[in-house]
Protein backbone atom coordinates (compact mmCIF):
# COMPACT_ATOMS: atom_id res chain seq x y z
CA UNK A 1 0.00 0.00 0.00
CA UNK A 2 1.74 3.21 -1.01
CA UNK A 3 1.16 6.63 1.38
CA UNK A 4 -1.35 8.22 -0.55
CA UNK A 5 -3.47 5.21 -0.23
CA UNK A 6 -2.89 5.15 3.48
CA UNK A 7 -3.05 8.57 3.67
CA UNK A 8 -7.03 8.41 2.29
CA UNK A 9 -7.71 5.88 5.22
CA UNK A 10 -9.10 7.17 8.79
CA UNK A 11 -6.09 5.64 10.33
CA UNK A 12 -2.90 5.67 9.92
CA UNK A 13 -3.57 9.48 9.99
CA UNK A 14 -1.06 12.92 10.94
CA UNK A 15 -1.56 15.79 12.75
CA UNK A 16 0.39 18.60 13.40
CA UNK A 17 1.35 20.10 17.04
CA UNK A 18 2.43 23.26 16.58
CA UNK A 19 4.99 23.71 14.27
CA UNK A 20 7.72 21.26 15.25
CA UNK A 21 6.08 17.61 16.14
CA UNK A 22 3.41 15.82 14.62
CA UNK A 23 1.42 13.12 15.99
CA UNK A 24 0.74 9.95 14.41
CA UNK A 25 -2.20 8.19 14.61
CA UNK A 26 -3.09 4.99 14.77
CA UNK A 27 -6.54 4.01 16.40
CA UNK A 28 -9.01 5.62 18.37
CA UNK A 29 -9.63 2.78 20.77
CA UNK A 30 -6.82 1.22 23.42
CA UNK A 31 -5.48 -1.96 22.26
CA UNK A 32 -2.71 -4.11 22.76
CA UNK A 33 -2.11 -4.75 18.84
CA UNK A 34 -2.08 -1.40 18.63
CA UNK A 35 0.27 0.08 21.41
CA UNK A 36 2.48 -2.68 19.59
CA UNK A 37 2.68 -0.79 16.21
CA UNK A 38 2.83 2.07 18.20
CA UNK A 39 6.46 1.30 19.96
CA UNK A 40 7.23 -0.62 16.88
CA UNK A 41 6.51 2.61 15.01
CA UNK A 42 9.51 4.12 17.23
CA UNK A 43 11.50 1.31 17.07
CA UNK A 44 11.67 1.60 13.22
CA UNK A 45 11.89 4.98 13.07
CA UNK A 46 15.05 5.71 15.53
CA UNK A 47 16.65 2.80 13.04
CA UNK A 48 15.72 4.83 10.06
CA UNK A 49 17.61 8.41 11.92
CA UNK A 50 16.02 10.80 9.88
CA UNK A 51 17.58 14.15 10.14
CA UNK A 52 15.68 16.62 12.18
CA UNK A 53 13.97 14.09 14.21
CA UNK A 54 14.50 15.51 17.86
CA UNK A 55 12.56 12.88 20.35
CA UNK A 56 9.72 10.50 20.27
CA UNK A 57 6.53 9.52 22.70
CA UNK A 58 4.62 6.63 22.26
CA UNK A 59 1.02 6.32 23.78
CA UNK A 60 -1.83 4.20 24.18
CA UNK A 61 -2.48 4.54 20.19
CA UNK A 62 -0.17 7.21 19.04
CA UNK A 63 3.38 8.57 18.35
CA UNK A 64 4.39 11.90 18.94
CA UNK A 65 7.48 12.70 17.16
CA UNK A 66 9.10 15.95 17.84
CA UNK A 67 11.47 17.33 15.04
CA UNK A 68 13.74 20.47 14.23
CA UNK A 69 11.90 22.59 11.32
CA UNK A 70 15.35 23.99 10.71
CA UNK A 71 16.15 20.65 9.51
CA UNK A 72 12.89 19.13 8.20
CA UNK A 73 9.80 20.64 7.11
CA UNK A 74 6.73 18.94 8.88
CA UNK A 75 5.34 17.91 5.41
CA UNK A 76 8.44 16.05 4.08
CA UNK A 77 8.31 13.93 7.32
CA UNK A 78 4.64 13.12 7.17
CA UNK A 79 5.42 11.64 4.19
CA UNK A 80 8.36 9.66 5.73
CA UNK A 81 6.39 8.49 8.39
CA UNK A 82 3.52 7.39 6.00
CA UNK A 83 6.30 5.56 4.03
CA UNK A 84 7.48 3.72 7.15
CA UNK A 85 4.27 2.62 8.14
CA UNK A 86 3.42 1.16 5.03
CA UNK A 87 6.83 -0.98 4.83
CA UNK A 88 6.81 -4.67 6.69
CA UNK A 89 10.09 -3.57 8.50
CA UNK A 90 7.33 -1.72 11.17
CA UNK A 91 6.91 -4.75 13.42
CA UNK A 92 6.74 -5.63 17.49
CA UNK A 93 10.48 -6.33 18.18
CA UNK A 94 11.08 -8.43 21.14
CA UNK A 95 10.62 -6.06 24.37
CA UNK A 96 12.10 -6.65 27.83
CA UNK A 97 10.14 -8.16 31.00
CA UNK A 98 10.70 -6.92 34.67
CA UNK A 99 9.43 -8.58 37.65
CA UNK A 100 8.83 -6.06 40.17
CA UNK A 101 8.60 -6.14 44.26
CA UNK A 102 5.68 -5.21 46.18
CA UNK A 103 5.19 -4.42 49.74
CA UNK A 104 1.00 -4.97 49.44
CA UNK A 105 -0.98 -3.53 51.79
CA UNK A 106 0.83 -0.97 54.80
CA UNK A 107 0.63 2.59 55.11
CA UNK A 108 1.14 3.00 51.33
CA UNK A 109 -1.42 0.26 50.12
CA UNK A 110 -3.93 2.71 51.95
CA UNK A 111 -6.92 0.91 49.97
CA UNK A 112 -6.12 -2.89 50.11
CA UNK A 113 -8.65 -4.34 52.36
CA UNK A 114 -11.79 -1.83 51.17
CA UNK A 115 -11.08 -3.30 47.81
CA UNK A 116 -10.62 -6.58 48.80
CA UNK A 117 -13.89 -5.92 50.95
CA UNK A 118 -15.86 -4.52 47.95
CA UNK A 119 -14.92 -7.29 45.28
CA UNK A 120 -15.72 -10.10 48.16
CA UNK A 121 -12.52 -11.52 48.36
CA UNK A 122 -9.73 -11.85 50.91
CA UNK A 123 -6.67 -8.85 50.80
CA UNK A 124 -4.65 -12.18 50.52
CA UNK A 125 -6.84 -13.19 47.52
CA UNK A 126 -6.56 -9.91 45.74
CA UNK A 127 -2.95 -9.81 45.95
CA UNK A 128 -2.54 -13.32 44.62
CA UNK A 129 -4.99 -11.87 41.98
CA UNK A 130 -3.02 -8.73 41.04
CA UNK A 131 0.37 -10.86 41.08
CA UNK A 132 -1.09 -13.35 38.39
CA UNK A 133 -1.19 -11.06 35.57
CA UNK A 134 1.36 -9.65 33.09
CA UNK A 135 1.24 -6.15 32.53
CA UNK A 136 1.96 -4.21 29.15
CA UNK A 137 3.73 -0.60 29.57
CA UNK A 138 1.11 1.31 27.29
CA UNK A 139 2.98 4.88 28.04
CA UNK A 140 4.70 6.77 30.38
CA UNK A 141 3.23 10.17 31.30
CA UNK A 142 1.57 12.62 33.40
CA UNK A 143 4.18 12.29 35.67
CA UNK A 144 7.87 12.00 34.57
CA UNK A 145 8.20 8.23 34.67
CA UNK A 146 4.64 7.13 35.48
CA UNK A 147 4.06 3.65 34.52
CA UNK A 148 0.35 3.18 32.78
CA UNK A 149 0.24 -0.54 32.81
CA UNK A 150 -2.63 -2.66 30.98
CA UNK A 151 -3.56 -6.14 31.87
CA UNK A 152 -5.38 -5.38 35.24
CA UNK A 153 -7.76 -8.84 35.93
CA UNK A 154 -11.21 -8.00 35.16
CA UNK A 155 -12.48 -8.21 38.05
CA UNK A 156 -10.10 -5.72 40.15
CA UNK A 157 -11.41 -3.44 37.60
CA UNK A 158 -12.44 -0.02 39.99
CA UNK A 159 -13.38 3.20 39.62
CA UNK A 160 -11.23 6.19 40.72
CA UNK A 161 -12.01 8.03 43.46
CA UNK A 162 -14.37 11.05 43.68
CA UNK A 163 -12.16 12.90 45.42
CA UNK A 164 -8.23 12.56 44.66
CA UNK A 165 -6.07 12.72 47.77
CA UNK A 166 -3.85 15.18 48.14
CA UNK A 167 -0.64 12.87 47.98
CA UNK A 168 0.67 9.65 46.85
CA UNK A 169 4.31 8.37 47.68
CA UNK A 170 6.19 7.12 44.81
CA UNK A 171 6.49 3.65 44.10
CA UNK A 172 2.57 3.69 44.90
CA UNK A 173 0.97 0.53 43.28
CA UNK A 174 -2.49 1.47 41.64
CA UNK A 175 -5.70 0.52 40.19
CA UNK A 176 -7.57 3.10 38.44
CA UNK A 177 -11.02 1.64 36.30
CA UNK A 178 -9.56 -1.10 33.94
CA UNK A 179 -5.81 0.52 33.93
CA UNK A 180 -2.83 -0.61 36.82
CA UNK A 181 0.03 1.48 37.50
CA UNK A 182 3.05 2.36 39.98
CA UNK A 183 3.84 6.21 40.70
CA UNK A 184 7.45 7.46 39.89
CA UNK A 185 6.89 10.74 41.94
CA UNK A 186 4.93 11.65 44.85
CA UNK A 187 1.56 14.15 44.09
CA UNK A 188 -1.77 13.64 44.13
CA UNK A 189 -4.26 10.98 42.88
CA UNK A 190 -7.13 9.49 42.81
CA UNK A 191 -6.55 6.12 42.09
CA UNK A 192 -6.94 2.99 44.64
CA UNK A 193 -3.57 2.10 46.47
CA UNK A 194 -2.73 -1.52 47.02
CA UNK A 195 0.45 -1.53 48.46
CA UNK A 196 4.35 0.04 47.02
CA UNK A 197 7.27 -0.82 45.38
CA UNK A 198 11.22 -0.12 47.11
CA UNK A 199 11.87 0.60 42.93
CA UNK A 200 12.28 4.10 41.81
CA UNK A 201 10.46 4.52 38.35
CA UNK A 202 12.47 7.78 37.98
CA UNK A 203 15.66 8.86 38.63
CA UNK A 204 17.64 11.59 36.92
CA UNK A 205 20.97 10.82 38.22
CA UNK A 206 20.67 7.24 36.74
CA UNK A 207 21.91 6.41 32.92
CA UNK A 208 18.51 6.16 32.18
CA UNK A 209 16.42 8.44 34.13
CA UNK A 210 13.25 6.77 33.77
CA UNK A 211 13.32 2.71 34.65
CA UNK A 212 10.42 1.42 31.90
CA UNK A 213 9.02 1.92 28.74
CA UNK A 214 6.39 1.60 26.35
CA UNK A 215 6.47 -1.77 25.23
CA UNK A 216 7.54 -3.47 28.43
CA UNK A 217 5.87 -6.20 30.35
CA UNK A 218 5.73 -6.39 34.19
CA UNK A 219 4.66 -8.86 36.86
CA UNK A 220 4.54 -8.02 40.18
CA UNK A 221 6.16 -10.29 43.18
CA UNK A 222 4.84 -9.87 47.17
CA UNK A 223 7.69 -9.43 49.49
CA UNK A 224 7.42 -9.11 53.12
CA UNK A 225 9.00 -6.33 55.26
CA UNK A 226 12.31 -7.99 55.96
CA UNK A 227 13.01 -8.00 51.94
CA UNK A 228 11.46 -4.75 51.05
CA UNK A 229 13.31 -2.97 53.75
CA UNK A 230 16.64 -4.67 52.36
CA UNK A 231 15.42 -3.77 48.95
CA UNK A 232 14.91 0.31 50.29
CA UNK A 233 18.63 0.20 51.59
CA UNK A 234 20.03 -1.00 48.32
CA UNK A 235 17.79 1.93 46.61
CA UNK A 236 19.03 4.51 48.53
CA UNK A 237 22.37 3.11 47.55
CA UNK A 238 21.55 4.08 44.05
CA UNK A 239 21.41 0.48 43.54
CA UNK A 240 18.62 -0.65 41.29
CA UNK A 241 17.78 -4.12 42.06
CA UNK A 242 16.10 -5.54 39.26
CA UNK A 243 16.39 -8.50 36.21
CA UNK A 244 15.51 -8.09 32.50
CA UNK A 245 14.49 -10.37 30.41
CA UNK A 246 14.43 -9.99 26.42
CA UNK A 247 12.14 -11.91 24.54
Amino acid sequence: MTALQLASLPFPRIAACGDHALAVELSDVIDEAVNARVVALAHALTAQAIAGVVEMVPTYRSLLVLYDPAVVRGRELSVRLLDLLAEETVRDAPGRQVTVPVSYGGEAGIDLDELADLKGMTPADLVALHSSAQYRVYMIGFAPGFAYLGGLPDRLHTPRLAVPRQRIEAGAIGIGGMQASINSVAGPSGWRFIGRTPLRLFDPSRAEPFLLRAGDRVRFRAVDAAEAKDLDAAVAKGETPVEWEIG
